[in-house]
């Protein structure tokens, strides 16, 4: 009997490096495994699905008059969305449009007077070659009588006559040359007075173009196609200028941000292909590749950088966000919602 409980209490003995031994062979291959996976992939799961949210803003202030989509629908590029009442922006367009009109009808008052003193102006040239003319005339006239006048062949009294005619036909001469010049000039102002108004009609062109513009931001378009999320606006309610109604997620704009660390940096290069895993979907099978790397650390874009310069260091591994871009059938990605969390490998050797 004793000898049979001394060979039942050795068994155990036997077992034990066994179980062991199949435990450490397990851990080399496993061992052997992870170090053949890791010298080809990069791993992180600090990564989210990131994509392209366009904010919709009210570019004019106004009660908004009509909705035309649903929260969490999907919209086209271009797509009516939100329309404010713009009674009060036809009316300034109406306003712009007369006061451009009225404008305009200066010009045409500005050209009829340059007609006129361009008429007058000719009329008045006339009579100064005319007046020229009689002087002319004039002054051979008082020549002759000078000359007769010492001879005695005309008397004293027709030579003065003459001298006085002479005298008129200067004056009138010179009258009528000052009058030309005047209505010269008085074209020249009126040219210079057209190019101001026409200056004007330009400045009432831009109004009436503004007045539209602005009228047409009273119909809120679609900036993109996608998803329309973060719907805040309702209808009644005054929006005012820069205002954010709404926010689209933009269609085909889903991508990757991974925050490696800076110590898996050394081989991670651009175009390196990328396995995905995603969270929310453990079955879904999503590709990707490496398109670029962030300027700066994390860190660094945070809102209060931190300062080593204080004396507290501590080293901490910082973080590098790198893009990947996704591939894969479009069923597959229209599941992705930007901040999915996900896990990524880089591929780095094949």
């Amino acid at each position: 009997m004793a000898t049979q409980e001394t060979e039942t209490k050795k068994k155990p003995n036997k077992v034990i490096p066994i179980i062991l031994g199949i435990i450490l062979i397990g851990g080399v291959i496993f061992g052997i495994k992870e170090y053949i996976y890791f010298s080809k992939h990069v791993d992180t799961d600090d990564a989210q699905i990131d994509g392209d949210i366009s904010p919709v803003v009210a570019r004019v202030g106004g009660y908004v008059d009509s909705i035309f989509f649903e929260e969490n629908t999907h919209v086209k590029k271009d797509q009516l969305l939100v329309k404010i009442d713009d009674r009060d922006y036809k009316v300034k367009v109406e306003q712009a449009i007369a006061a451009q009109q009225g404008a305009s009808a200066g010009i045409n008052v500005g050209q009829s007077q340059i007609y006129s003193t361009a008429a007058n102006s000719a009329s008045a040239k006339a009579e100064a070659e005319s007046a020229k003319a009689r002087l002319e005339k004039v002054r051979k006239d008082y020549a002759r009588y000078a000359n007769l006048v010492q001879d005695g062949s005309v008397t004293r009294q027709q030579f003065d006559q003459a001298k006085a005619d002479l005298q008129v036909a200067q004056a009138n001469y010179q009258a009528a040359l000052d009058q030309y010049k005047a209505a010269q000039q008085q074209v020249g102002t009126t040219r210079s007075q057209l190019k101001v108004t026409n200056t004007g009609v330009t400045a009432r062109q831009a109004e009436v173009d503004f007045a539209k513009l602005q009228l047409s931001y009273t119909n809120i378009k679609s900036p993109a196609s996608g998803l329309a999320a973060k719907k805040n606006v309702q209808v009644g309610q005054l929006v005012q200028a820069g205002q954010t109604l709404f926010s689209v997620v933009n269609d085909n704009s889903l991508y990757i941000t991974a925050n490696f660390k800076e110590t898996q940096l050394e081989h991670i290069r651009n175009g390196q292909k990328v396995d995905v895993k995603v969270d929310a979907y453990p079955d879904l099978k999503i590709d990707g590749q490496v398109y670029n790397f962030s300027p700066a650390t994390g860190a660094k874009f945070s809102l209060l950088p931190p300062d080593n310069a204080t004396g507290n260091f501590v080293k901490v591994v910082q973080r590098i966000p790198v893009k990947i871009k996704l591939s894969g059938s479009k069923e597959d990605i229209a599941k992705l919602r930007p901040g999915m969390s996900v896990d990524v490998s880089v591929i780095i050797k094949d």
